[in-house]
């Protein structure tokens, strides 16, 4: 009798036991859907991210701040190499902690980690103890993963996620993170070219506007906010004449008193920009393209009234003779010789729309004014 309770006991443990086993699995599989499910819904918030009109550190710290919402993370810090020393591009810590955080590479707790590019755990085992890396901080993270980032096989940098918890990561699935990782690195190379197109951008020296580089950049910001805008390029056709016939200095100065006065003439939420050469841009961000040929209309004929005086480096280069016997004669009478010049400007306005390339709707522009032969003003 005894020993039919004993076993029967036994067999209910037994039993329990592998219950408890299978609930176990369950929810171990339901956390791996969901983080994987998790993982979907962040790898979309990043293309939303990099669809955004924004500057690559706005856009990285965006990621960086849905990597720590989606999966709970205490810290999170983005470490890139940016061919002259490792910057933190994005993170939530404390900036007191940066000079630690941006020299992990060279910590020999990292070193096979990006020998094998695989990542590093490291945890405590008591709130007492710090993490190997850290210098004089102790109550802020307890455990760490550490995933060197390789574009083509070359080390660019890493990210490290910290918990509060001694062993706060034991049960996550680094599979998952380093898909993240990848996604990260991917993020990495799709902005690289922006940030190449920021960092090219110029103030020209004549004209004090920015080069050409600054509409595909932070100007984009300001011609998204509308679904529409009205595309002009103007070219300076005398331009060339005025630099050779003239001078050089000449030509310069036509430049900076055209920019001038159409810059005078301009509201901030247009953007005006040196293109290249004798021609500019201008974007009438949400303008309609009617209104700005009236517009651009009354700024030619201005421009084509201006009189601007030769430089000082001018000289009569055909008969320079008889320029400085006519300066003798007009300083002898008390009289003064200035010789003007007139710009002559061809302009051509189109429209563009919201979420197609710009570089290529201004291209055709400049096309259209590159053959065209007149001083006139088209829509396009």
């Amino acid at each position: 009798m005894v020993l039919g309770i004993i076993i029967l006991l036994v067999t209910i443990v037994m039993v329990l036991m592998i219950y408890n086993y299978s609930v176990h699995k369950k929810i171990d599989t339901f956390t791996n859907l969901n983080q994987r499910v998790t993982s979907l819904n962040v790898l979309q918030e990043f293309m939303n991210t990099l669809g955004e009109n924004s500057t690559i550190k706005e856009k990285l710290e965006n990621i960086n701040d849905i990597l720590i919402n989606k999966y709970a993370i205490k810290y999170s810090t983005i470490v890139v190499f940016d061919g002259a020393e490792y910057v933190i591009k994005a993170s939530n810590v404390d900036q007191k902690h940066w000079d630690t955080l941006k020299n992990l590479q060279s910590d020999p707790v990292f070193g096979d980690s990006i020998k094998t590019a695989t990542p590093k755990y490291v945890t405590v085992e008591n709130e007492n103890e710090k993490l190997p890396y850290q210098k004089m901080e102790f109550g802020r993270a307890k455990c760490a993963i550490f995933f060197p980032l390789y574009v083509d096989n070359v080390y660019i940098g890493y990210w490290i996620i910290e918990g509060s918890i001694p062993h706060e990561f034991d049960k996550v699935d680094t599979t998952i993170l380093e898909v993240v990782r990848n996604n990260i690195v991917t993020i990495l190379k799709t902005v690289e070219n922006q940030s190449t197109i920021e960092n090219i951008v110029r103030d020209d020296l004549y004209s004090g506007l920015k080069s050409e580089e600054f509409l595909y950049g932070e100007g984009k910001k300001i011609i998204d906010k509308y679904t529409t805008s009205a595309i002009c390029i103007f070219k300076v056709t005398n331009l060339p004449n005025i630099n050779t016939e003239i001078s050089r200095k000449t030509g310069d100065k036509v430049i900076t008193q055209i920019s001038d006065f159409v810059k005078n003439n301009l509201s901030k939420e247009y953007l005006f920009v040196r293109y290249m050469g004798p021609k500019f841009a201008i974007v009438f961000s949400g303008a309609d393209v009617s209104g700005v040929f009236n517009f651009m209309t009354e700024m030619k004929n201005n421009i084509e009234s201006m009189q601007i005086s030769a430089a000082e480096d001018y000289v009569n280069k055909d008969n320079e003779e008889n320029q400085n016997a006519d300066l003798e004669n007009a300083t002898e009478k008390n009289e003064e010789v200035e010789i003007v010049v007139s710009p002559k400007v061809r302009v051509a306005v189109s429209t563009y729309y919201k979420g197609t390339s710009l570089d290529g709707a201004l291209k055709k522009v400049e096309e259209y004014i590159d053959l065209s032969d007149e001083n006139t003003i088209n829509t396009l």
